[in-house]
């Protein structure tokens, strides 16, 4: 047994470095995690995968689900709308969003609620003159309190819904979330709206228009000459040039302007070339393709601004085809007939080859494309266009049967009649049935690297319990029950279970501090309830670093956040959390 715990600790040691680290994806650390502690036999072989069918990982395919549906619906739009109108007032701004997408993230996924409220925010920035750094963060925030209000609002609460089984109890169910998570959620909105956004930097950040649609910064136009080296040659014959990086977004010939020319475009004498080039690439390019630099910049305004091309802004999502790879492996303009022509991270644009730079969670592209099929190409590509939603309205009976659906498996599960996993399964499938996720949209709205994450987990969680590794941590947790009372020790493991949250995943937090907070209760000889909604609400508030939560990456680059700047206003909120949630938690669900 003690050989098994030193397994289970060593793997879980690991793990926690490669999750902090980064450097793989969470889904493949938690699976090599899984493939270690079943190989040395703490968990059945035939037993690896079972955490791939538990009650929690069904319940988070089927919300990840029924948020496209809610969204397909133009439900969310309608919603989303009416925020346009908004007063020029930040802390109404703030007040007024950050409520919305907490709603939204009680009963759908974060990252959706996100999502959808992300290019609305980045519109009302630019509309009021005001920095998005003082926008987005709050909404990032405020979507994780959202999602502490109800069992389906985030992971973690679907985790201790379902450990609450090993104690001999029933499930939590929907709404045992809300007592607490509503108090804490309400008293952070107001902390945020009223003072937090007034803590936070007025960064520029990379989604101001100035920032990158400043087109001569990265568009050059360039003539041909009779005697240019490259006359006569075809446009992908311009790798010939080797060590150059030069993408050509548009030829003008006499009075025709052609858009996104074809790879096989022959390239004649007298044609201007609108190229996107560092400036060591264009001068090269330019000395040993003999051309001369054109001088009207009119030129790459024109071509950008035509209507067959369109020019906008996506954030690259977690999920992302791009993530890890570069627009040259990717081979973007052959394969989808996409230019990159800027890519901005962390509040300032990237003055390396942007053709080779390895994309990140967060990045902000500047891509141009056919107007008919960018904004297609951008969303299968993984990615979040920043532009200004087209809303969905007119379309009353769809908005009524999303509305209908999602709130009937509601009242199923509030009212027992169902599990809440069998009802929301069924509320998908009856999506489906009316059209409102097509047949591809049933596997490309499953975060599939969440659903991996949470299968391999919980096996691994299951392996510190079976190992008696839970347990020992527990014992020494309790070495400090003598002088500590009951309420000192869920104080403390609030405040372990909150600051682990912040460097690794919430899911595999909330997996791995269940088992550990059962033992305490049990061995205090007190309700595991409290324990385990500690350990439920610490894993959700993670305000401290924009790796906790995918929601605090996504802002990371819209906002021009730095890595401390979380700091500045998630230090404080957590304080007060602790403050508002365990004297809540002892009141609803006493010892």
């Amino acid at each position: 047994m003690v050989s098994d715990q030193f397994i289970v600790f060593a793997t879980l040691i690991a793990a926690l470095i490669f999750f902090i680290w980064g450097r793989w994806r969470y889904d493949i650390v938690a699976v090599s995690a899984l493939l270690l502690v079943t190989v040395t036999g703490i968990i059945p072989a035939d037993e690896a995968f079972s955490g791939f069918g538990h009650p929690a990982v069904i319940t988070v395919a089927a919300v990840l689900l029924l948020s496209r549906g809610l969204q397909n619906s133009g439900l969310i739009d309608v919603i989303t709308g009416l925020l346009v109108t908004i007063s020029a007032r930040p802390s109404l701004q703030i007040l007024t969003m950050t409520c919305i997408v907490a709603f939204f993230s009680a009963f759908m996924n974060n990252v959706g609620a996100i999502a959808i409220m992300l290019p609305v925010a980045i519109q009302i920035a630019r509309k009021n003159d005001i920095s998005p750094s003082l926008l987005l963060m709050p909404l990032s925030f405020g979507s994780l309190l959202g999602g502490l209000t109800t069992m389906i609002g985030t992971p973690p609460n679907i985790i201790i819904a379902q450990a609450r089984t090993r104690t001999g109890n029933d499930p939590f169910t929907l709404f045992d979330f809300s007592p607490v998570g509503l108090g804490v959620a309400v008293a952070g909105i107001i902390f945020i709206s009223l003072i937090g956004w007034r803590l936070l930097p007025k960064r520029k950040g990379q989604t101001s228009q100035e920032a990158l649609y400043n087109v001569e910064d990265y568009l050059t136009e360039i003539r041909i000459e009779k005697d240019s080296v490259i006359a006569g040659w075809r446009l992908h014959e311009l790798r010939k040039l080797k060590d150059l990086e030069v993408n050509v977004v548009g030829i003008v010939r006499g009075k025709t302007r052609i858009i996104s020319p074809a790879l096989h475009e022959v390239l004649a004498a007298g044609d201007i070339l609108v190229v996107e080039a560092d400036s060591e690439d264009l001068k090269a390019f330019v000395d040993q393709g003999k051309l001369e630099l054109a001088e009207d910049k009119q030129l790459g305004k024109d071509i950008l601004g035509s209507e067959e091309m369109h020019l906008t802004e996506a954030i690259v999502m977690a999920d992302s085809l791009l993530v890890g790879r570069t627009a040259n492996s990717l081979n973007l303009r052959r394969r989808f007939n996409l230019n990159l022509l800027a890519v901005a991270r962390k509040g300032a644009r990237l003055k390396t080859r942007v053709a080779s730079t390895r994309f990140q969670t967060g990045d902000i592209l500047l891509l141009s494309g056919p107007f008919e099929t960018i904004h297609e190409t951008i969303q299968h590509l993984g990615c979040l266009p920043l532009a200004p939603r087209n809303l969905r309205l007119g379309y009353p009976k769809r908005v009524a049967m999303g509305t209908v659906i999602f709130a009937s498996a509601i009242a199923a599960a509030a009212l027992d009649f169902l599990p809440i996993q069998l009802a929301l399964v069924a509320a998908a499938v009856l999506m489906v049935c009316v059209n409102l996720i097509s047949v591809r949209e049933i596997y490309s709205s499953i975060d599939w690297s969440v659903i991996i994450l949470l299968g391999a987990m919980i096996p691994v969680g299951r392996a510190m319990e079976m190992s008696g590794g839970a347990e020992t941590i527990a014992r020494q947790i309790l070495a400090f029950a003598d002088v500590l009372t009951p309420a000192a020790l869920l104080f403390i493991l609030l405040i372990c279970t909150m600051l682990l949250s912040d460097v690794i995943n919430n899911a595999a937090t909330a997996v791995l501090m269940a088992p550990i907070s059962i033992n305490i209760a049990e061995a205090l000889g007190v309700s595991t309830d409290p324990f385990l909604m500690c350990v439920a609400l610490g894993a959700s508030c993670t305000f401290l670093t924009p790796i906790g939560h995918q929601s605090n990456t996504l802002v990371l680059g819209p906002g021009g956040y730095r890595f401390g700047d979380y700091w500045r206003m998630g230090l404080p909120l957590e304080i007060l959390v602790l403050l508002v949630a365990l004297p809540m938690i002892l009141w609803v669900w006493p010892l």
